[in-house]
């Protein structure tokens, strides 16, 4: 047997902000199935969706997204003015560069460029 990804899913406190962030981020139109639940299906990637959960998030996430969103400090600039934060600078290493940041609800994702350096 071999599984297919179907979905991507963030626990969160506000599903339908989320989707927003996301869409703004990755493109897609959100959708709010209900105020549990909320996705964006981006062009060329799977659904990414939000549910509620009543705890917050405490320590750093056991899976996360990496981006290639071009020019990293361009693509960090524009995921900071949709409500991101970023988490220290740019590493740049042999495999290439990143930046780490955080979505509004505190779950990091990165910006990557590879081949580079």
């Amino acid at each position: 047997m071999r599984a297919r990804v179907n979905e991507i899913v963030f626990d969160c406190a506000e599903p339908a902000a989320s989707a927003r962030f996301w869409a703004g981020l990755l493109g897609g139109e959100p959708v709010e199935r209900n105020p549990d639940w909320a996705y964006v299906d981006p062009p060329g990637f799977i659904r990414v969706a939000f549910q509620r959960v009543p705890e917050g998030k405490q320590v750093k996430n056991r899976l996360h997204l990496d981006l290639d969103g071009g020019d990293i400090m361009a693509a960090s600039a524009a995921a900071v003015r949709l409500g991101a934060s970023l988490v220290g600078g740019v590493v740049n290493d042999e495999q290439g560069a990143f930046q780490v940041l955080r979505d509004p609800e505190g779950n990091e994702f990165c910006f990557v460029a590879c081949g580079i350096g």
